[in-house]
């Protein structure tokens, strides 16, 4: 007996005529129901992702076909992953199909669906189909039956679980009808494991019947299939093609880099996004991509904590104006309590499986709102702008003062254009507030220590304008940073070192738009480069201590080893907490919020010390001035005073040095 089977048994091949004729007016309509979608996203500003193509459809082809971002969480992300894996082997057997019945059989007579590759091809596609429908059927658990908090259970989810199914199990009864007639006895039968066990319930029928009812399910899934490809564009099903290119028009860095506004471009009339046209068209396309997943809810901490703010919702209302009321306000329907609630952590877009970019949508609404409109989330919001643009600083601080912290520590007026090894841009709050002073005088010793020369520019030295930025004043932001450029410029400094994970990495990447470029590097890096060039010892010293990951050093910029490995030098034992590295709790204080009252929900500093408190660990280190402020009344707020004490990773290695 060959080992083979005969394609369109039973239907016959001229059936390919209607068939092929059905299936190109299926894609006409796919083509067609994206077109009308384009004609949305073209609402948008413009904007250019076609750069560097090679390295973005690497990166599309690696996260579609490997699904390492949708695998990222188990659970749902992993049976997702593993459904997908099915349905690409049943795409591809059916690719054979076709390419063997249709091309190369009629063709040339070449067939290679046949002997033991036939046998391969048969129980492949039998187990992946059955994968397929394992996983369908507890992801259509999770969300019916569980119904875990949050998840969105819009119409198109159950469209897409029950055509996936009925696709699935008619594609199996199609098969079992076959078997039953034509491959019960043979060896062949043990090949194909599920259709097999759809053959057995059918042996009881006569041929006819069995013919009768292969061809009446024959045509019942080819029909849902045609369905299947007609939904895509109307349905969440379009994310089978628009979350993979997605991924192909992802922004390529730098990670948080912020689109720096042309203030002075008399042609704009207005700054910031009110409307959908205000906003890029990949930000429309982002609420397309969007399988409303509700990772980014999960991990952001302004919904955590119960403010108005979910990522997921926010994108998705974006979308909605845009396909619906597209002359509608948007920061009206989404509100303002929901922008000003977030931290820019970039929690979201880190575990986004579909590449969204949720925070440049918040602060361009942000901008028209400060710019446009003069709206702050506060009256101490206002006055810390006013103090900065007075001041220089947001702290109503005399500028005068700013350099008083570094009395007796011999530093380099590198304002007076002195040399230095390296220009320390020392930020408002190591400037001006007492317990940062003291991380700032540990930074300078261990720089000594290390036999390297330290410039500052004293009280010429302004505030990298980032807070500001972050809450939408990108004017203010840009008088700063024009003020420092030109001082940094004047110092004849060649390389930039900040403690303030906020100014590294306003200095290292916005800055470049405004002519900074000198190497900028933040402290942790340079004083682990000092100790592995052997300039910088360490005297081990025990320390029970947990470390939180300050959401500008790791999920903004990636810095994660770093503070670990120092930590590990400085003969520290370390207890991570549960939420940790790129899965970091923010401290409340990033996207210009350490300048806001934090007036809704639960206060996020407080969370993020009992998650330190849980470790067991008595010392909670840091390595950001916010974040230490934040620890040091989150601390106290959550009664943790007794348990719990906030370092600075700098002071734990200066109390270390030799």
């Amino acid at each position: 007996m060959e080992l083979t089977r005969e394609i369109y048994w039973n239907v016959g091949h001229l059936v390919m005529i209607p068939m092929y004729l059905l299936v190109a007016a299926a894609f006409g309509v796919i083509v067609w129901g994206i077109r009308k979608r384009l004609q949305v996203y073209r609402l948008g500003q413009p904007l250019a992702r076609a750069d560097q193509w090679q390295l973005r459809l690497t990166g599309m082809l690696r996260d579609s076909l490997l699904q390492l971002r949708v695998m990222r969480v188990k659970g749902a992300g992993s049976a997702h992953g593993l459904f997908f894996f099915g349905f690409v082997l049943l795409t591809i057997g059916t690719t054979l199909v076709f390419v063997q019945a249709d091309l190369l059989d009629p063709l040339f007579g070449v067939r290679f669906l046949t002997g033991k590759f036939y046998l391969l091809f048969s129980i492949t596609l039998d187990l992946a189909g059955l994968v397929a429908i394992m996983m369908l059927l507890g992801l259509a658990a999770r969300r019916y039956l569980l119904r875990p908090k949050d998840l969105p259970n819009v119409s198109d989810n159950a469209v897409m679980l029950v055509l996936l199914l009925a696709i699935m199990f008619t594609g199996f009864a199609v098969e079992g009808a076959r078997m039953a007639a034509t491959e019960m006895g043979t060896p062949l039968a043990r090949w194909s494991p599920v259709g097999l066990a759809f053959a057995k319930s059918l042996t009881g029928m006569t041929e006819a019947s069995q013919r009768t009812l292969h061809t009446g399910f024959w045509w019942i899934h080819f029909a849902l299939v045609l369905a299947f490809f007609c939904a895509i564009p109307f349905t969440r099903l379009r994310h089978l093609l628009l979350t993979p290119a997605n991924i192909f028009l992802r922004d390529l860095g730098p990670l948080g880099k912020l689109r720096t506004l042309d203030l002075e471009d008399e042609s704009n009339e207005s700054f910031g996004a009110a409307q959908v046209q205000d906003l890029t068209w990949k930000d429309i396309y982002d609420a397309d991509a969007c399988t409303y997943c509700k990772r980014c809810q999960d991990r952001c901490p302004a919904w955590l904590t119960e403010k108005p703010l979910s990522p997921m919702k926010l994108v998705n209302q974006i979308g909605e104006v845009a396909f619906t009321h597209p002359e509608a306000n948007l920061i009206a329907n989404i509100t303002t309590d929901v922008l000003w609630s977030c931290t820019t952590c970039r929690a979201c877009q880190e575990i986004c499986p579909a590449a969204i970019e949720h925070i440049p949508k918040i602060i361009d609404m942000r901008r028209n709102l400060v710019l446009m409109e003069g709206q702050f989330p506060g009256e101490e919001v206002t006055k810390a702008m006013e103090s900065t643009e007075v001041n220089g600083n947001p702290l109503s601080m005399a500028p005068a003062a700013r350099a008083d912290w570094a009395q007796g520590l011999n530093l380099v007026d590198a304002g007076q254009g002195e040399e230095a090894d390296i220009l320390y841009f020392v930020g408002c709050y190591a400037s001006f507030d007492k317990r940062n002073q003291k991380i700032a005088r540990a930074f300078v010793q261990l720089c000594q220590a290390a036999g390297v020369k330290v410039g500052i520019l004293g009280k010429e030295e302004k505030c990298c304008g980032e807070p500001m930025r972050k809450l939408g004043n990108e004017y203010l932001y840009q008088m700063m940073a024009a003020e420092n450029i030109e001082l940094i410029k004047a110092s004849g400094a060649k390389r930039v070192v900040s403690a303030c994970p906020h100014c590294f990495n306003t200095l290292a990447k916005d800055y470049v738009d405004l002519g900074l470029e000198l190497p900028v590097e933040h402290a942790n890096s340079f004083v682990l480069g000092l100790h592995q060039a052997g300039k910088l010892i360490f005297n081990p010293a025990p320390l029970d201590c947990t470390y939180h990951d300050s959401c500008y050093l790791g999920r903004h910029n990636g810095l994660y080893a770093a503070p670990r490995l120092l930590l590990q030098a400085a003969g520290a034992s370390l207890r991570e907490m549960a939420r940790s590295k790129d899965e970091s709790f923010c401290c409340s204080a990033g996207g210009g919020r350490i300048l806001a009252e934090e007036k809704l929900g639960i206060r996020m500093n407080q969370t993020r010390a009992r998650m330190a408190a849980e470790t067991g660990a008595p010392t909670l280190v840091s390595s950001c001035p916010f974040c230490m402020s934040m620890f040091e009344d989150g601390i106290k707020g959550a009664d943790l005073d007794e348990q719990l004490k906030a370092q600075d990773l700098l002071e734990v290695l200066a109390a270390r040095s030799a």
